[in-house]
């Protein structure tokens, strides 16, 4: 969006005719409605503003629920939004830490600012670009204790608060930025906040786990099985004792495992009836030792994160599957045994190896009814196809 889309759409022309559009539908209901609004008299430029606020909408309501439908959305503001979910546990965080004031530095369209204020808690929203902070202001104010401040992050006066959230910009106009130090803000100036007050950092989950200060507590966040954040937190936001965390929140609800350091793995042995394959939170944790403890399984292959038991334990922290058979990890012959099992849908995850697995179910030329779950794996140094079924 830039600053004449968002002009026509917070007219109050754009703003009656957004909130007064239907859900955003299929392409023929969108030319239907374009051609309905443009003989209705609006212009052109309003028109594709408010549409593409009606889609972002859509697109929005799983982060944001029904708040997605009176908020306003950037592109990139969107994709990099944290689940309001989420946010709402930073919130949390500084609430329980005694922080009454927090800045939110880089607040993007404002969505960990919004959960903040959902708690009661005073916000400086701070955002560099201008259109989004104007995005911001608008989506944060229903809350009072809100203020939006279009500006630079490192430079904003920080006196009136007592704690800070940070979530850097990692692109620009050019594309990711690898170089910690050139984020906005840097990663130094982020973790060099935690010398004066309790500070958060949100992340890529896949960051350099070097880059982590040793004194931090340092939590993945899964949603739905999918990792989403690395939230790095310091000072009296960070849990005494607690350096690693994986946060799985999924249809169970929320379940966390925590050390106080990495995990170290458990012993390799012999495969048993069932294969657990630990949640991406507890893997980029490296918590998969814990986990295996705690439902008395053993490492499949050494630096394979793959868990084998011979019972069955329920466990939000990995997704068990049941093994049905075991082969080496021949094309030919898998094609030919999953002919003569008849399975059509086929479900691939590897580790260990070098496939590509839509490729490798091309290959297959799957046919029939079944359904079933192949891991291609080391086991023993051997490259093995386990297949399974979800239990």
């Amino acid at each position: 969006m830039d600053a004449a889309e968002l002009r026509e759409v917070l007219s109050p022309e754009g703003l009656r005719l957004l909130d007064s559009l239907p859900a955003y539908g299929s392409r023929d209901d969108v030319v239907r409605t374009v051609s309905e609004l443009r003989a209705a008299g609006h212009p052109p430029a309003m028109v594709a503003a408010v549409l593409n606020q009606s889609r972002l909408r859509g697109r929005a309501a799983a982060k944001f629920g029904p708040f997605a439908a009176r908020m306003l959305f950037t592109e990139a503001g969107l994709e990099q939004a944290t689940r309001l979910s989420v946010a709402s546990l930073h919130a949390g965080r500084f609430r329980s830490a005694g922080a009454t004031r927090i800045a939110d530095l880089g607040c993007g369209i404002g969505a960990d600012s919004l959960a903040l204020a959902g708690l009661d808690l005073g916000v400086l929203a701070v955002e560099r670009d201008e259109v989004t902070a104007a995005v911001a202001a608008y989506n944060l104010a229903p809350w009072p204790a809100v203020t939006v401040e279009n500006s630079d992050a490192t430079s904003v006066d920080l006196s009136s608060v007592d704690a800070a959230w940070l979530d850097p910009a990692r692109r620009n106009e050019r594309g990711r930025l690898h170089d910690p130090s050139d984020w906005s803000p840097s990663l130094d100036f982020a973790f060099g906040l935690a010398e004066h007050m309790p500070v958060g950092v949100k992340l890529g989950p896949g960051i350099d786990r070097d880059l982590i200060p040793a004194d931090a507590e340092a939590q993945w966040i899964s949603v739905d099985r999918d990792v989403v954040e690395l939230g790095v937190w310091m000072g009296a936001v960070a849990r005494p004792g607690i350096r690693r965390a994986a946060l799985v929140i999924g249809q169970h609800g929320a379940a966390e495992l925590t050390g106080g350091a990495d995990s170290d793995d458990v012993e390799v042995g012999d495969l048993g009836t069932y294969l657990y394959e630990p949640d991406g939170a507890v893997i980029r944790a490296r918590l998969i030792g814990d986990l295996a403890r705690a439902i008395g399984g053993r490492m499949v292959s050494p630096g394979i994160a793959y868990v084998t038991a011979d019972a069955p334990v329920d466990t939000p922290f990995a997704s068990r599957f049941r093994i049905v058979d075991r082969f080496a990890l021949d094309e030919r012959k898998l094609k030919k045994e999953l002919a003569a099992r008849g399975i059509g849908t086929l479900e691939i995850k590897k580790r260990g190896v070098d496939i590509d697995p839509a490729l490798f179910r091309k290959k297959m030329a799957l046919k029939g009814d079944g359904s079933a779950t192949l891991f291609l794996t080391r086991i023993a140094d051997r490259h093995t196809a386990l297949l399974a079924v979800r239990d």
